[in-house]
C-alpha cells in the first residue's frame, strides 16, 4: 500500500531549554504524519508532495526527507522559492508557533495540476489537511481539490485533517466554505474539536461529527485533547478514550502522530476502533519528548 501526504515541510526552530536556545530540524502537520507512518509501518509505502526552492536550506531539508525513506521524487523544485520557517514557543507542555513562510515555495506545490495527477496516480490513499489548503492561493487551492476529485473518482481513498489556523486565511467565511468543501470529497475527516468548537460553534465532539456526518463522510475521528475521542465508521459510531497522560512536556505534533495510527489501520484494512487506540498511544508517547519528531523506535507500537 502507498500514501501520498501532500502539505508543506518547514524548518522547525526547537528550544532546547536554556533561553534563546534552539536546534533546527523539518515538519509540518502532514510530514509529521507521515514520518510517523514510516517510522511505524516500515513496509507500508510513503511519499511526500510538496514544493522546495534551490537555495541551501531546500536542499538540507530535502536530504533530511530523504534519510528516512520517505519518496521525495515528487517534490517540486521552484528556482526563486525557499522553506518556510517556524519557532517553538513552550509553557508547561503547550505550544504556540511563530512563523515566517511568506516566501515558502510549497505555497506553490499545486501550481502544476499535472504534477498532482501524477503523484495521485501512484497512491493509494491521500492525505492533506487545512494547512495545505490555506497556504494556497485560489487557483492552486482549486487544482489541489480537482486533482483529489480525480482521483477517488478512480478508487483513491482521501484523508482530511481540517487543522484550522485562521491565520493563513483571507476571511473566516472563505476558511469554513474551503473546509466543509474539503471535507465533502473526503473518505475520513480528522478534525480536533477545539478547533472545530472555536470555528464552527460545535458544543460537544458528537455535534462535530454530526456535521461532518451531514456532509457525506463516512468516517469521522474527533479528537479532543487528553479527553476521549468519538469516532463514525459507516453505520457504526463510538468512543475511544485517550491515554491519560500528565506529564506532557511538549504537545507539538500530538495530533499528527495520533493521524499516522488511525491512517495505518486504513492502510492495512484493519480494524478502525483499533488504529484510533494506536493513535492515541502513539500520541501519549509523542507529547512526552520536546519537537515534532519524536523516535519511536523503542514504543511498543500495537494496536
Amino acid at each position: 500500500m502507498r500514501i501520498l501526504a501532500i502539505g508543506e515541510c518547514m524548518a522547525e526552530l526547537a528550544p532546547l531549554g536554556g533561553p534563546g536556545e534552539f536546534k533546527i530540524g523539518y515538519a509540518g502537520d502532514t510530514f509529521n504524519t507521515a514520518w510517523y507512518l514510516a517510522k511505524i509501518s516500515p513496509n507500508t509505502e510513503v511519499a511526500y508532495f510538496t514544493a522546495v526552492g534551490d537555495d541551501k536550506l531546500s536542499r538540507e531539508m530535502r536530504a533530511f526527507i530523504d534519510r528516512t525513506g520517505i519518496d521525495t521524487s515528487h517534490i517540486c523544485e521552484i528556482s526563486d522559492g525557499t522553506v518556510g520557517l517556524y519557532m517553538i514557543h513552550l509553557s508547561n507542555g503547550e505550544r504556540s508557533f511563530s512563523y515566517w513562510r511568506n516566501s515558502s515555495a510549497a505555497r506553490r506545490l499545486a501550481d502544476d495540476p499535472d504534477a498532482l495527477d501524477r503523484a495521485i496516480e501512484k497512491a493509494d490513499l491521500i492525505y492533506y489537511s487545512g494547512i495545505t489548503l490555506g497556504i494556497l492561493g485560489p487557483q492552486s487551492r482549486e487544482n489541489l481539490l480537482g486533482a483529489l476529485q480525480k482521483g477517488r473518482d478512480v478508487g483513491k481513498t482521501v484523508a482530511f485533517d481540517t487543522n484550522i489556523r485562521p491565520k493563513l486565511w483571507s476571511s473566516t467565511e472563505e476558511m469554513k466554505r474551503s473546509i466543509m468543501r474539503a471535507a465533502e470529497l473526503s473518505d475520513i475527516v480528522l478534525p480536533s474539536f477545539d478547533d472545530e468548537s472555536a470555528w464552527f460553534n460545535d458544543d460537544c465532539p458528537t455535534a462535530t461529527l454530526e456535521r461532518y456526518a451531514r456532509h457525506g463522510v463516512e468516517r469521522i475521528v474527533v479528537k479532543n485533547g487528553e479527553h476521549s475521542v468519538v469516532y463514525q465508521d459507516g453505520n457504526i459510531r463510538g468512543e475511544v478514550p485517550a491515554k491519560p497522560e500528565t506529564s506532557a512536556i511538549d504537545t507539538t505534533a500530538a495530533g499528527d502522530s495520533f493521524n499516522a495510527g488511525v491512517l495505518l489501520s486504513v492502510l492495512e484494512k484493519s480494524d478502525f476502533r483499533a488504529g484510533i487506540s494506536l493513535g492515541c498511544q502513539l500520541a501519549s508517547y509523542v507529547i512526552q519528548a520536546k519537537g515534532a519528531l519524536v523516535p519511536v523506535d523503542a514504543l511498543r507500537v500495537t494496536a
